[in-house]
């Protein structure tokens, strides 16, 4: 985040944003919301944060779906490079996910069907 975390950080409904702010984070409805779902899910691919988790004061939503995931029955796969840091810096044990990959764009490619080009490459 290229700019400064506001001094205090505020809770607006999605369709409420104030002009001149930014969305950096879930809301604790959107988290609850969140957990709901994932609780009986049985496959789970989370690719991407939900906020700048880096930051304190915006790490409440990744922290919210990682923990979500831990408590799930799901076999869970966390995908991307800033998810699989999430995870790490936010101090969750890595063996309670089902696996993490740093491959996060080219993994929903290759969950679409399409064609990875170091894989077509081995192929030749």
């Amino acid at each position: 985040l290229k700019t400064k975390a506001p001094a205090h950080p505020t809770t607006v409904a999605a369709d409420a944003m104030p002009e001149g702010q930014m969305g950096l984070d879930n809301g604790p409805e959107t988290n609850k919301l969140y957990a709901s779902k994932l609780a009986d899910a049985a496959t789970v691919f989370w690719n991407g944060p939900m906020g700048v988790f880096e930051h304190p004061d915006f790490a409440d939503g990744t922290r919210a779906v990682a923990q979500a995931l831990v408590d799930s029955p799901a076999f869970s796969v966390v995908g991307g490079g800033d998810s699989a840091a999430a995870v790490r810096i936010l101090g969750f044990d890595e063996n309670a996910f089902g696996h993490i990959s740093t491959g996060g764009g080219a993994s929903l490619e290759y969950l679409e069907g399409k064609t990875l080009p170091g894989l077509a490459a081995l192929e030749d």
